[in-house]
């Protein structure tokens, strides 16, 4: 796979990841998804903000662009599939969370947390078996606990724990460890909902921003 390849693959996967779905949903509504709630351009706030179907809508539109941003490496890049799919995977994550759409509509460093546009990459990417596991935890633990970010932030850990198993065990192509990636920076993104959680005081599914 040239070099010329990988660039575009990447490219394409990172402006596809920043399609700033919550800042136009939310706008729909004459909010401003950046100045209300925890200011995250993602499916939670906008729940929170504008409601619960808005926010589904939401969440459904970005994991499409993980899975669009996949599909279209497949394409370009027939002979080097995992490759491709693994680079755009990461990119489109990484373009969700550090927006250039966003950044060009607000004139300021603006993304989401990148648990949707995760999620479509992981339904591609990974074993049948392991994404009914991984979301059935994270559905677990959201419905029980009401913590949006707890059950992410412990479905991305398991994610990555398997996929990582799965390599060393010869099981994958070891080109997946760079697919590890997408999973750190759903977690950088994370980081004020850790703290947040670790002192008792995270926001939790259906309160309003």
């Amino acid at each position: 796979m040239g070099l010329g390849l990988v660039v575009l693959v990447i490219a394409i996967g990172y402006v596809i990841g920043s399609f700033p779905t919550a800042y136009l949903v939310a706008r729909t509504k004459g909010v401003d998804i950046f100045a209300v709630g925890s200011g995250n351009m993602g499916a939670t706030n906008v729940t929170r903000a504008v409601g619960m179907r808005y926010g589904l809508l939401v969440w459904a539109i970005d994991g499409v662009k993980g899975i669009l941003a996949i599909l279209l490496a497949r394409l370009i890049v027939p002979d080097y599939q995992t490759t491709a799919s693994v680079l755009a995977a990461v990119a489109a994550v990484a373009g969700h969370n550090w927006s250039l759409l966003a950044t060009l509509l607000t004139g300021s460093i603006r993304g989401g947390k990148g648990a949707a546009t995760a999620m479509g990459t992981f339904i591609l990417l990974a074993p049948t078996l392991l994404v009914a596991l991984v979301l059935a935890i994270a559905m677990a633990i959201v419905l029980l606990m009401r913590y949006v970010s707890l059950g992410v932030l412990t479905a991305v850990a398991v994610a990555g724990i398997a996929f990582l198993a799965l390599v060393l065990a010869g099981w994958m192509d070891p080109i997946y460890t760079v697919y590890l990636l997408a999973g750190w920076m759903v977690f950088v993104r994370h980081r004020a909902n850790i703290v947040r959680l670790l002192a008792g005081t995270e926001r939790r599914l259906g309160e309003r921003a």
